[in-house]
C-alpha cells in the first residue's frame, strides 16, 4: 500500500513541482476541479490590473495599437496552437466554445453540401457534452439535417454513406474516456465524412496533434486546463485546406479582411481570422494569456509529454488508493484504466449519495465535482449512474495531495458524514 511518506518522496523527485508556484491556491485546499475551472495564475491579478489601470485607464483607445489589444486573438491563438498540434496562424482565441462550435459545424455542413449533398446526417455520441448536442440540434433544424446519437463503440458502424460530419469531444466530460484521435479521424475520412473535435477537456491536459491526426475542425475551452479564468475566451482551429472555402455564419466586422475600411459589403479575412466575429473581450484575453503562460512554462521541463506522464501517475495513484482504502462503500471506477484511453481525470460512480459525498469533501477543502447520471441510453440499456469527478492538473497538483484527498474521501464514507442534511441540498451549480 502506498503511504503518505511514499507520496512525499514522489513530490520531492518531481521536476514539475516548482510550477505550482505559478498559481495562487488557498492554503489547505486540495483542488481537483481544474477540469471545470482552472486555478488562478499568480500573475493574473497584477496583469489584469495593469490592463485596467494603465492600458484602459491611461492609454484609453490608443491601447488597441500601443498595447497590442487588436492582435490578442492571434497572439494567444499561436500559444494555444503549440499545445494542440496546430501551426502558427491557424488558431484564434475568441468567443465561447458553443459559439465557435456553431461556426465550424456550419462551415463543415457547407463543405458537405457542396461536395456530397446527399449526406444529411451528423453523428455524435449520446454522452457528448450537452451544449455540443444542442448546437448540432439547432443546425439540423435549420438546415434539414438529422442528428444521430450513438454509443462510443458504435462509431465505426455509424459511419454510413449518408453521414456528413462526425462531431466528438476528444475526452468525455463525465467519464474521462479519451478517443484515439488519429484512428477516429481516419475512419471518418475513409467513410467520406468531415471530423469536428471538441478539445475542451484535452487542451492543456493531454498531448494533441491535430495535423498529425488530419482533423478538419476543432474548438476548445479557455477556462479549464488552460487556466484562463471563469468565462475565459475559447479557441477555434480550422485546417488550412478548409479555412477559406466558405464564410462562417457569424460574419462580424472583426472577421472582415479590413475591419477599419468600414465598407458595407463583407469581405472575409484570409485564413482562420475570418472566424472572429465582434469586438474582443480584452480583459478576459489578458487573463487567458496568463493561464497559457503557465503551460508554456512547462516546455523547458518536457512540455506536454512531461505533463502527461505526471497526470497519468497522479490518476494511477488516485485510482489505486481509492480501491485500496475505500473498498466496500459502493464506488466504481468508470474512467478507463488503459492510459491511452483516458484523459486527466478519474470518475467514480456511486450507488447513492454522490452529490452529498462531493459536498462533504468540499466542506473539507477537497474540491471535486458531481455530474448527474443519464436515465437511459439510445440502445435501451440501463442508464448511467451519478458520478464523483476529480480532475488532476499536473501543473499544481502533487502526490501528497492525492493521498490526502483519498484519506478525506475514506473518512467521509466511513463516518457517513455525507448523510448530513446540509450536504444533500442541491445548489444551482453542481
Amino acid at each position: 500500500m502506498t503511504t503518505l511518506q511514499d507520496c512525499r518522496a514522489l513530490d520531492a523527485q518531481d521536476p514539475l513541482r516548482k510550477l505550482r508556484d505559478l498559481f495562487t491556491i488557498p492554503p489547505g485546499v486540495i483542488y481537483l476541479d481544474g477540469n471545470s475551472l482552472g486555478v488562478m495564475p499568480a500573475a493574473a491579478p497584477a496583469r489584469v490590473a495593469a490592463a485596467v489601470t494603465q492600458e484602459w485607464g491611461e492609454g484609453l483607445i490608443r491601447s488597441w495599437n500601443s498595447a497590442g489589444w487588436f492582435g490578442l486573438p492571434q497572439k494567444l491563438g499561436n500559444k494555444i496552437a503549440s499545445l494542440i498540434g496546430a501551426r502558427p496562424g491557424e488558431v484564434v482565441a475568441t468567443d465561447s466554445t458553443s459559439v465557435n462550435l456553431y461556426k465550424v459545424l456550419s462551415a463543415a455542413l457547407n463543405i458537405a453540401a457542396q461536395d456530397a449533398p446527399q449526406r444529411r446526417v451528423i453523428v455524435s455520441e449520446r454522452s457528448n457534452f450537452p451544449t455540443d448536442l444542442y448546437i448540432a440540434q439547432a443546425l439540423c433544424r435549420e438546415r434539414g439535417y438529422q442528428l444521430q446519437l450513438i454509443e462510443p463503440e458504435e462509431i465505426n458502424t455509424a459511419l454510413t454513406p449518408d453521414v456528413a460530419v462526425l462531431m466528438l469531444t476528444h475526452v468525455n466530460y463525465r467519464t474521462g474516456a479519451m478517443h484515439d484521435m488519429g484512428a477516429v479521424t481516419a475512419a471518418a475520412h475513409a467513410a467520406g465524412a468531415l471530423m469536428v473535435w471538441d478539445l475542451a477537456h484535452s487542451a492543456g491536459a493531454v498531448p494533441v496533434d491535430l495535423h498529425g491526426a488530419g482533423a478538419d475542425f476543432a474548438v476548445g475551452c479557455g477556462y479549464k486546463y488552460l487556466n484562463g479564468g471563469p468565462g475565459a475566451p475559447a479557441f477555434v482551429w480550422v485546417h488550412p485546406r478548409h479555412a477559406e472555402r466558405f464564410w462562417q455564419p457569424l460574419a462580424g466586422w472583426w472577421g472582415h479582411a479590413a475591419p477599419f475600411e468600414f465598407t458595407p459589403e463583407y469581405r472575409p479575412a484570409p485564413g482562420v481570422a475570418r472566424y472572429l466575429c465582434g469586438t474582443q473581450p480584452i480583459l478576459s484575453l489578458t487573463a487567458l494569456e496568463c493561464g497559457l503562460d503557465t503551460l508554456l512554462a512547462a516546455q523547458p521541463l518536457g512540455g506536454m509529454a512531461a505533463l502527461r506522464q505526471k497526470s497519468l501517475a497522479l490518476t494511477d495513484l488516485f485510482i489505486a488508493l481509492v480501491e485500496e482504502r475505500c473498498a466496500g462503500h459502493g464506488l466504481t471506477l468508470v474512467t478507463p484504466r488503459p492510459h491511452a484511453q483516458r484523459g486527466s481525470q478519474a470518475s467514480l460512480s456511486c450507488q447513492s449519495g454522490a452529490y452529498a459525498i462531493v459536498q462533504a469533501l468540499i466542506a473539507r477543502n477537497v474540491i471535486g465535482d458531481f455530474r448527474a447520471g443519464d436515465p437511459s441510453t439510445s440502445s435501451g440499456r440501463a442508464g448511467s449512474p451519478d458520478i464523483l469527478r476529480f480532475g488532476f492538473t499536473p501543473l499544481y497538483i502533487g502526490f501528497e495531495e492525492v493521498w490526502r484527498a483519498v484519506e478525506h474521501l475514506k473518512q467521509v464514507l466511513e463516518s457517513a458524514e455525507w448523510q448530513r442534511p446540509e450536504f444533500n441540498q442541491k445548489q444551482a451549480v453542481t
